[in-house]
């Protein structure tokens, strides 16, 4: 309605309790996206996730998918992975897809303990993560050979692209980051919704262009941070993959090495060749024989999205 020429995307992130069949409507009539909390089965959810009362919420979360399925609303899983759930990808994969939400992201909890401070229970170690993701793209791998994927896992399809030599969708595997904003309740903007601080404040919209916020100094240093890397990963076998990862979870204290560094070279290890197959595989299918094999390979306009989405590739990552 006040988009004009432009391309409009509204998204919104939910826990699932307050939302109505009125909510759904209005969704599904404006074409909001809905990243739905879920965590997983009743037993992983429940754990950590519970009402005021002390109750678990799985019951009403799961009831609200549902209505948003049923009416049509976009939904996918943001799957929060703990040190509980990390024990169950298989079994957590399975009841997202049978639910029908077959889009899933999946965070690790890390809370970063004061100096002198215990970890908390609830975080993720490196390692645990690091199998998490190996048992998980086992799972998904086996949709992937179906012949038309029936998921999306949002880390796996950024990595894909990496594979074909695309650009990864995700700005966590780039070199540098700062390609979007995020502006808060008042109007204040800032680099990144990871760094909402004083230090990364850009202006606010209402006394200043976004344009120009986006091209600032300061937004271009935020940018630039990300390629200054760990020593660790100057020679790193997985760099081109993993870029030192967010740097919102750098340790300052070991040099900006990423948390989970020692658990991503597991998995990249373990999913390595299966990832070269898969693209490989994927380019015999979509490109004709006489195309270049290789990083820089081009896909056409109106070819097939390699993130899965089921889109055409100008009307998706090629936008």
């Amino acid at each position: 309605e006040y988009g004009g020429t432009h391309v409009v995307g509204n998204a919104l992130q939910t826990n699932g309790l307050l939302l109505d069949e009125s909510w759904a409507r209005f969704l599904r009539t404006y074409r909001f996206l809905v990243g739905l909390s879920l965590d997983g089965p009743r037993h992983v959810h429940d754990r950590y996730r519970v009402a005021g009362g002390g109750g678990g919420t799985w019951v009403v979360t799961v009831d609200r998918a549902r209505m948003l399925l049923d009416q049509g609303v976009t939904t996918n899983a943001l799957v929060v992975v703990n040190d509980y759930s990390v024990r169950y990808p298989e079994e957590i994969y399975e009841f997202h897809k049978e639910l029908g939400l077959t889009f899933m992201q999946f965070v690790p909890c890390l809370e970063v303990p004061q100096p002198g401070q215990a970890r908390p229970r609830f975080t993720v170690s490196s390692k645990q993560y690091g199998i998490f993701l190996c048992r998980l793209f086992d799972r998904w791998r086996k949709d992937v050979r179906a012949a038309r994927a029936q998921t999306s896992v949002r880390f796996f399809d950024s990595l894909f692209h990496c594979y074909l030599g695309l650009p990864p969708p995700e700005c966590t595997l780039r070199r540098e980051c700062g390609d979007y904003l995020v502006v808060e309740h008042n109007g204040d903007v800032y680099s990144c919704d990871f760094f909402v601080e004083p230090r990364w404040k850009l202006g606010n919209v209402l006394q200043g262009d976004l344009r120009d916020m986006l091209n600032s100094e300061r937004q271009t240093r935020f940018g630039e941070r990300k390629a200054r890397l760990a020593a660790r990963c100057l020679d790193c076998r997985w760099l081109e993959l993993c870029r030192g990862g967010c740097t919102a979870y750098r340790e300052p204290r070991d040099r900006g090495a990423h948390r989970l560094c020692d658990g991503l070279k597991i998995f990249y290890e373990h999913a390595d060749a299966h990832f070269r197959k898969i693209a490989a595989d994927w380019k015999k299918r979509q490109v004709p024989q006489t195309a270049p094999v290789g990083p820089g390979i081009k896909i056409g306009r109106n070819e097939p999205c390699p993130c899965g989405s089921g889109k055409k590739y100008k009307k998706c990552c090629g936008a």
